[in-house]
């Protein structure tokens, strides 16, 4: 099955280079009727095709659906930065301008290739009935977060009155994945959150002999830190520390476009008080809630981290907001850094998920006799 999405998927060029050619559908809101006819169409195929065997998640059919609109994030980007031509010049022009913009260059090279590799993987394990949880709920966090400040930049940046009939189609890509968030959410997990001996052997041991804890948590303190800075930044702050940051170390964060202040003001709001939660985690043992949330935000703040490094690397960002030669390496490092904090956070947390666990009553402690099994309670065969 994800064979025929990816093939599928690219017939989307067909659909640009004929709007491309023909005048009549460049208008406004002939783009939006197609874009809304388009989706409508890609779902009715995906359904009819599954009818004799259908998916038993209904979120296979929004991961076939969106992979589809990958291939036109992907193009348009390749077109802006003038690898290729000839599919989305009109776009450009009456569609969605702000698409040219570097941030959105960036975030449509991560939808083109990263989320569309995410629903290849996720449409293969549907189809063989296999575990997908903690990828979809990585691509959850990925695509709330990408929606969320590409919607928000859109309106509050100097694209405000721009807006054209396409913008609304973007609510289809803001919606979903807050559904499939939920879903995944309320999806039973992939792993048993009740522990025995390991669990209880790995609690009881103080932070001071967990080294990777410690330096996470001091990683996810200083990722605390930079987010308080760049939020207060962003809002303006009187505070010489944020106008000395703001002057000499990222001007990005004031570019017009409005992308980069939105995105620090989602951090500040959002996500510092899953940072300061995740602290809590690394600190208090049995916090079941760990591996679920350090995926979700590590998806978000990836995708975000990207965007915004490459477009204060891109060449179509205006010199006046780009990082300063005397300290680009600082700057890219950190913000390199704080991008792979909250990942760190979730491999640990899945790679050894004991301190995560709730503990069960032992045999010894309620009176059975002692099992062999290791981690696991004692049950009369």
């Amino acid at each position: 099955m994800e064979t025929l999405v990816f093939l599928f998927s690219f017939s989307a060029l067909g659909i640009l280079y004929a709007m491309n050619t023909i005048p009549e559908l460049q208008e406004p809101y002939v783009i939006l009727a197609i874009g809304a006819g388009v989706l409508v169409v890609v779902f009715l195929f995906y359904f009819l095709i599954t009818r004799g065997n259908p998916p038993k998640e209904a979120l296979f059919f929004v991961f076939a659906e969106f992979s589809f609109t990958c291939v036109i994030d992907l193009v348009s980007a390749l077109e802006y930065d003038g690898i290729i031509s000839g599919f989305m010049q009109f776009y450009q022009k009456t569609g969605e301008p702000y698409l040219g913009t570097a941030y959105a260059i960036m975030m449509c090279y991560w939808d083109g290739i990263v989320h569309f590799i995410m629903y290849l993987v996720m449409i293969s394990r549907i189809t063989d009935r296999k575990a997908y949880r903690t990828l979809g709920l990585f691509w959850a966090g990925s695509l709330c977060a990408n929606m969320s400040v590409f919607i928000a930049g859109i309106v509050t940046g100097k694209y405000g009155t721009e807006v054209r009939p396409a913008f609304w189609l973007n609510f289809v890509f803001l919606l979903f994945p807050v559904w499939g968030a939920i879903t995944l959410f309320t999806k039973p997990k992939d792993r048993p959150l009740i522990g025995g001996y390991n669990a209880q052997h790995i609690q009881s041991m103080k932070l001071i002999w967990r080294p990777l804890d410690c330096i996470l948590l001091l990683l996810l303190l200083a990722a605390m830190a930079f987010t308080i800075l760049r939020g207060l930044v962003a809002m303006d702050s009187p505070l010489e520390a944020c106008s000395v940051y703001l002057q000499h170390y990222e001007p990005y964060l004031k570019d017009p476009v409005g992308f980069p202040r939105v995105m620090m003001l989602h951090l500040f709001f959002y996500g510092l008080p899953l940072l300061g939660a995740f602290v809590y985690g690394l600190l208090k043992p049995g916090c079941t809630w760990m591996p679920d949330w350090t995926v979700f935000v590590a998806g978000a703040v990836i995708q975000c981290q990207w965007a915004h490094i490459g477009g204060f690397l891109h060449p179509r960002t205006a010199a006046p907001f780009r990082i300063p030669s005397d300290v680009f390496w600082p700057v890219l490092a950190a913000n390199l850094l704080y991008g792979v904090t909250p990942l760190l956070v979730a491999l640990r947390v899945y790679s050894n998920h004991y301190f995560f666990l709730k503990i069960a009553p032992f045999p010894g402690q309620t009176g059975l006799p002692n099992s062999e099994e290791k981690d696991t309670k004692y049950k009369d065969k």
